[in-house]
């Protein structure tokens, strides 16, 4: 199936051929042939399978572009009002639709403007109450879409959504996206929906299939360095790193700065406007690599992360979706990366089965391995480098004292040594200590027997080894340098 075959407006047929989508996603399919008929939808979808396209595309073909506030949007938190807001511009705009983002912290003024000018209103629960309420903004929107329906019950705003809805014309279509469907969920739906469809996309079906997944089993002590050695192996173009804790997140930007990488943290104690900063570094390349909590990372939308990787095991099958969601989009490949102690392994297992998919595992290479793949690398990236006027002068000034040979073997040992690969040569579990591992936990050896007593065992990891030495003193990378963003 194509986006062609829905019959959209030309105009956003447009937007989604310039930005590259061709083929629906699951949820996409189903929903929007549902919404142009105009049904009201209840639909089951974890972040990351398209949803703002699978409401957007179809209410903006819709509209009419009539100068009036035609939709609206509730979600959780600000991060994700302004992603939302973001791509239903970039899909709306050459249709004229323009969309006003409305979250609290920023001045009443200058959003009430907006929403004056726009079609769509993307806005968190808590400001859009007080703007009805106050009596500062009236709206009667044609559509309404609650996005992210569980997370902000989960956050508490049952009372003002229900408000909000007091304030909002009978005469509507009402769109609500929840990631899990509890009895509160379905309860809201029966008082909000009229007559809805309801659509399901399963976990399978969610764990995109262009996304790769594997998993390195490595001892709690190793987890620095088997990062950082995976990093270095795989030379992400961009990547997310998952962190449970915000003290972990600030150690780890602190670790990895010091490693040379461009990284930078995000989580919930940071000021909004520093987060604005962070994720728009993220985006246009200042930073590679963002280190994050899975609170601080909902709603934040980027394409064109390569890698995720879960520096600890989520705790449940639906934050490991959520997570490696972030990777694999807009039809590109993606890989996901997490690290597992063998006291971890039945958790990783129950996710695997949980998921649907296989999660293959690996054994994290040498260090001798990954300097020959750099080396390999360094090869080809000096026969595609052009010669320059400056580099045949400073080849000239050398040669009055050297010859040409030592010349070129003291350049090549100052570009190797930039690139070396440093820490112990061996980190982690073998391939056959691996299989026995998982042996001994099928059989509730070492594994603690349970869900409960893993999560326990979480918690003692996070007493971290202060025994890294092995990292001490390591080179920045040619392609990072510079690169302190923290």
């Amino acid at each position: 199936m194509k986006f062609t075959d829905f019959n959209l407006k030309d105009t956003i047929q447009a937007a989604i051929t310039e930005a590259g989508f061709t083929e629906p996603s699951p949820v996409q399919k189903d929903a929007i042939p549902l919404v142009l008929e105009g049904h009201d939808i209840i639909a089951q979808a974890q972040t990351g399978t398209g949803k703002t396209a699978a409401f957007g595309l179809p209410i903006m073909s819709m509209m009419k572009a009539d100068g009036s506030v035609e939709g609206l949007v509730i979600v959780p938190t600000r991060e994700l009002a302004m992603q939302v807001s973001d791509e239903l511009f970039r899909f709306g705009k050459l249709s004229g639709l323009k969309t006003a983002t409305v979250y609290g912290g920023t001045p009443y003024g200058k959003q009430i403007d907006r929403i004056k000018q726009a079609s769509i209103v993307v806005a968190t629960p808590g400001r859009l109450q007080d703007l009805l309420k106050s009596g500062k903004i009236k709206i009667n929107p044609k559509f309404v879409v609650l996005d992210e329906a569980d997370e902000m019950l989960d956050m508490g705003f049952l009372d003002e959504i229900k408000n909000i809805f007091t304030f909002l014309p009978k005469e509507r279509q009402t769109l609500m996206f929840s990631a899990t469907m509890p009895k509160s969920i379905r309860k809201l739906a029966e008082q909000i929906l009229k007559s809805p469809k309801t659509i399901s996309i399963t976990k399978a079906e969610s764990t995109n299939s262009n996304i790769t997944q594997f998993y390195y089993v490595v001892q709690e002590r190793e987890r620095d360095d088997a990062l950082v050695r995976l990093i270095d192996y795989k030379n992400p173009t961009k990547c997310i790193i998952f962190c449970r804790m915000k003290k972990e997140v600030d150690r780890l930007v602190a670790h990895m700065t010091a490693q040379g990488f461009k990284v930078s943290g995000l989580h919930g104690d940071m000021e909004q406007k520093q987060r604005e900063v962070t994720i728009r570094a993220f985006k246009q390349g200042g930073i590679d690599i963002f280190i994050a909590t899975d609170v601080a990372a909902r709603g934040l939308d980027v394409n064109d992360v390569t890698h995720v990787f879960n520096y600890h095991i989520p705790f449940d099958s639906e934050s490991y979706v959520h997570r490696i969601g972030r990777t694999g989009r807009a039809g590109k490949t993606g890989e996901a990366i997490t690290l597992v102690s063998p006291n971890e392994l039945r958790t990783i297992k129950r996710i695997e089965k949980d998921v649907g998919a296989k999660l293959v595992t690996q054994v994290i290479p040498t260090r001798m391995e990954v300097q020959n793949t750099k080396s390999d690398e360094l090869i080809s990236k000096i026969a595609q480098t052009q010669v320059t006027e400056q580099a045949i002068n400073l080849v000239k000034t050398l040669q009055h004292d050297l010859d040409i040979v030592t010349i070129a073997h003291l350049l090549a040992s100052m570009i190797q040594s930039e690139n070396s690969i440093k820490g112990k040569d061996k980190i982690g579990l073998t391939l056959e200590e691996i299989e026995t591992a998982i042996q001994r936990a099928k059989q509730g050896g070492n594994s603690g027997g349970g869900r409960n007593r893993s999560r326990g065992g979480y918690r003692g990891n996070n007493r971290r080894d202060s025994g890294r030495n092995s990292r001490n003193g390591r080179n920045g990378r040619s392609s990072r340098n510079g690169g302190n963003n923290s």
